[in-house]
C-alpha cells in the first residue's frame, strides 16, 4: 500500500509563530488568495474570520488548522507541494494575525515528483 503524500508542511519557524498565536486567538486558519500585493502571500486568521470562496481548495491542515488557497491558484499550483515559512517584517495590507509580532507567512513551492502527485491527499473545496 502506498503511503498518501501531504499537500502541505510548515517549517519550525513558521510552527513557532502559530504556537504563540494560538495561545493568544486560538483555532487559526489561514488562506491564500491568487490576487496581488498581500493577497499572494497567507493569510493567517481566526477560524472562521475569513469565508473561502465557492471551490476553493483546502489542501490541508498545519497542527489541525485549515490552509485554504484560492480555487484558481489551486489551478496553477496542485502540482506543487506548499511549505509554510516565516520571516521578519511586515507583509503588505496588515491583515494577518502575525504582523504585530513583526513577522509574515510565506511559502516555498517545490514540485511534486510523478510518483507523489499520483499517490496525493485529496482536497476538500467550499461549496
Amino acid at each position: 500500500m502506498e503511503t498518501t503524500i501531504s499537500r502541505l508542511s510548515a517549517t519550525e519557524k513558521a510552527l513557532d509563530v502559530i504556537y504563540q498565536l494560538e495561545d493568544k486567538y486560538g483555532a487559526l486558519m489561514f488562506y491564500q488568495a491568487g490576487g496581488c500585493c498581500e493577497g499572494t502571500q497567507p493569510q493567517c486568521f481566526e477560524k472562521g474570520g475569513f469565508f473561502p470562496r465557492m471551490n476553493d481548495a483546502m489542501i490541508g491542515t498545519i497542527k489541525g488548522h485549515e490552509f485554504w488557497i484560492d480555487r484558481d491558484l489551486f489551478e496553477y499550483w496542485k502540482y506543487s507541494h506548499f511549505t509554510l515559512d516565516v520571516t521578519d517584517g511586515f507583509g503588505p495590507g496588515g491583515f494577518s494575525l502575525e504582523t504585530p509580532l513583526g513577522k509574515t507567512f510565506k511559502v516555498n513551492y517545490r514540485l511534486f515528483t510523478k510518483e507523489e502527485y499520483e499517490n496525493l491527499e485529496p482536497v476538500k473545496r467550499s461549496e
